[in-house]
C-alpha cells in the first residue's frame, strides 16, 4: 500500500549507523487514549518526534482576536512553566540538545518535541510541563508581543507577503479563512497575558486533539505516559471541524495603492475540499498549470520574474494564480487565453505522466525527517480524516487519468477574485472583471485520444 514510502524508510536505515535492520521496520499503527486518537509511525532510527494536535485553527476565535492561538503556543516555551522560568526550560532542553516548540495554522496548532531516542524520559516531563502547566508570564509575554509586532511590520513590508494576506482578507471576507493565524498589529497589540492563558486553557481539550509519534518507542510505555498526561487534560464539548467551500459566483477585481516597485497580484478561485475524489487530481491539474503559466508569462512574454501557480488545500481551500508584472493588462490578456485554453484543450498525456512522477519524488523526499513526517500523517488526518493517505498517496496519484485532470480544472477554475497592490493608474479593472469568465468547454477528450 505504501511501498515508496516504505523503501525510503528502508533506505534510510541502511545508510544510518546503529539504526534497526530493515526487516525490523515495524507497521504504523493507531491506537486510542482516553479519547484521543494517537497515530504512531516507526521510524527504524534514533530520532523521536512528538506532536500534539489542537485542531480548529481559525475556527477557535473571533476576528477581532487572531494572532491569539500563535501567541498561546508560542508562550508555551518563551514564557517559562511552573516549574521552570523561561532561562530554566530552554536550559535543560540545550544539554541534550533537545527541540519544543508550537505553531498556529489555518486548521490546527501543534506543539512538538524532538529529541534523541535515548533522552526521551528526560524530554518528556518538559514537554508535559510546558504543555500542561505554561506560566504565560507577562513580562515574558510582553516580550514575544513586541517581536510579533516587529515581524508582522516586517511582513507589510514584503509584498509577497502583503498580498497573500490581502487575497485571503478580501475574497474570505465573513468567513474563517479571512482571519490571519499570525494576527494584525492591532489584534496581537490589545492581547493580554491573562486573556492568552484563558483562551490556550479553554482550546486544550482531549475532544480536539490527536497526538502523532515518529519514532522507536514501545507501546505500552507510549499508552501509560499520554495516558498519564491526558488526566489533566479536559475532555471538551464535541467537536467537529467545519470545512467551508469558496465559490466566487462572478469575476471580482479589488485594487489597494502600494509604492512597491512593481506591481502584485493575485487571483483566487475555487477549489476541491480535502476528502473528496476531486483533490488528488486537483493537486496534479494546478501543478502542470503552473508550469504552463511560467512559460507563457515568462519564458514567452517575459511579463515576470516568477508568475506561479498553487492548490491551498486547507479546510476552506482555493485556487491561486499569482504575479509580480510591470505590464498587469497584458499580464491578464496572456492569463485568460492561457485559462480558456486549457479548459478548451486540457493537459496532454506526457504532462500527466511527468507531474505525477515528479510529484510523488517530491512529496516523499520531503519525508526524510522524523519532523516532516509526523507533520505529514497530522496534516492528513485533519483534512482528510486519513492519516494513512501520508503512506499511501503514491498509489493514488497512480490512478488518476488525464480526462480526472482536465474534468476537475474545468469544474473548479472558473470566476477568480483578484487582487491587485501596487499603481491603480497601471491597471484597467475591466479587463480582470471579464478575465477567465467561463465558456462552455469541449469535449473532454477520452484517454489516450492526442491534443
Amino acid at each position: 500500500m505504501y511501498q515508496l514510502f516504505t523503501k525510503i524508510m528502508l533506505a534510510l536505515v541502511v545508510v544510518l549507523p546503529g539504526t534497526a535492520s530493515m526487516a525490523q521496520l515495524a507497521q504504523p499503527y493507531e491506537m486510542t487514549v482516553d479519547g484521543v486518537k494517537v497515530i504512531v509511525q516507526p521510524s527504524g532510527n534514533d530520532i523521536l518526534v512528538i506532536q500534539t494536535i489542537i485542531k480548529g485553527g481559525v475556527q477557535n476565535y473571533t476576528a477581532a482576536r487572531e494572532g491569539i492561538e500563535t501567541m498561546a503556543f508560542t508562550a508555551l516555551t518563551e514564557c517559562g512553566t511552573a516549574k521552570d522560568d523561561k532561562n530554566s526550560f530552554k536550559n535543560k532542553l540545550n544539554k541534550i540538545d533537545a527541540r519544543i516548540g508550537g505553531a498556529s495554522g489555518m486548521d490546527y496548532a501543534s506543539f512538538t518535541m524532538n529529541c534523541i531516542k535515548s533522552d526521551f524520559e528526560t524530554v518528556w516531563p518538559l514537554y508535559t510541563d510546558a504543555l500542561l502547566t505554561p506560566a504565560f508570564n507577562e513580562h515574558e509575554f510582553d516580550r514575544i508581543k513586541q517581536v510579533a509586532i516587529n515581524r508582522l511590520k516586517q511582513q507589510d513590508s514584503n509584498p509577497d507577503q502583503a498580498i497573500s494576506n490581502f487575497a485571503k482578507k478580501t475574497s474570505y471576507a465573513g468567513k474563517d479563512y479571512a482571519k490571519l493565524p499570525g494576527g494584525t498589529e492591532a489584534s496581537i497589540s490589545a492581547l493580554t497575558a491573562a486573556e492568552t492563558k484563558a483562551y490556550y486553557k479553554s482550546i486544550l481539550t482531549r475532544s480536539k486533539m490527536t497526538i502523532v509519534v515518529v519514532g522507536e518507542v514501545e507501546k505500552q510505555s507510549l499508552e501509560k505516559k499520554i495516558a498519564d498526561m491526558l488526566r489533566a487534560v479536559p475532555a471538551g464539548k464535541p467537536f467537529t471541524l467545519k470545512k467551508e467551500m469558496f465559490s466566487p459566483s462572478t469575476n471580482s477585481f479589488v485594487a489597494q495603492k502600494k509604492d512597491f516597485a512593481t506591481n502584485y497580484i493575485q487571483g483566487i478561485s475555487s477549489a476541491p475540499q480535502p476528502g473528496t475524489p476531486d483533490y488528488n487530481a486537483f493537486v496534479l491539474a494546478m501543478r502542470i498549470f503552473s508550469d504552463r503559466q511560467f512559460l507563457e508569462v515568462r519564458t514567452k512574454n517575459g511579463l515576470s520574474y516568477a508568475p506561479y501557480s498553487y492548490f491551498d488545500g486547507g479546510l476552506s481551500p482555493s485556487s491561486n494564480l499569482f504575479v509580480s508584472t510591470t505590464d498587469p493588462d497584458k499580464y491578464i490578456g496572456v492569463m485568460n487565453q492561457l485559462i480558456n485554453s486549457t479548459r478548451k484543450n486540457g493537459f496532454k498525456d506526457d504532462e500527466v505522466k511527468d507531474v505525477k512522477s515528479t510529484y510523488v519524488t517530491a512529496y516523499f523526499y520531503r519525508l526524510e525527517t522524523n519532523a516532516a513526517q509526523a507533520a505529514a500523517l497530522a496534516t492528513n488526518e485533519v483534512l482528510h480524516n486519513d492519516w494513512r493517505r501520508a503512506l499511501t498517496i503514491n498509489d493514488e496519484m497512480a490512478k488518476l487519468t488525464k480526462a480526472d485532470l482536465n474534468r476537475v480544472f474545468n469544474k473548479y477554475v472558473n470566476h477568480i477574485a483578484w487582487v491587485y497592490m501596487g499603481d491603480p493608474a497601471k491597471v484597467n479593472p475591466a479587463l480582470y472583471g471579464a478575465a477567465a469568465k467561463p465558456k462552455t468547454p469541449a469535449p473532454v477528450l477520452k484517454e489516450g485520444m492526442k491534443n
